[in-house]
């Protein structure tokens, strides 16, 4: 998320949090990438581009 949000890590901590919330997570579970596009509204194709580089 710091990558691909060009965000600090405390930041993209807070989001990932945020995210999880929205989705009804707990804590110690993952999000997906789709799940992470999904809440963004970014395409999956620019996130694994990033990822990936």
């Amino acid at each position: 998320m710091q990558r691909i949000m060009g965000k600090e890590y405390t930041q993209a901590r807070l989001y990932l949090l945020k995210i999880k919330k929205h989705l009804n997570k707990e804590p110690h579970q993952l999000i997906s990438i789709e799940e992470f596009c999904e809440y963004t509204g970014l395409k999956i194709e620019h996130v694994v581009r990033c990822i990936v580089g």
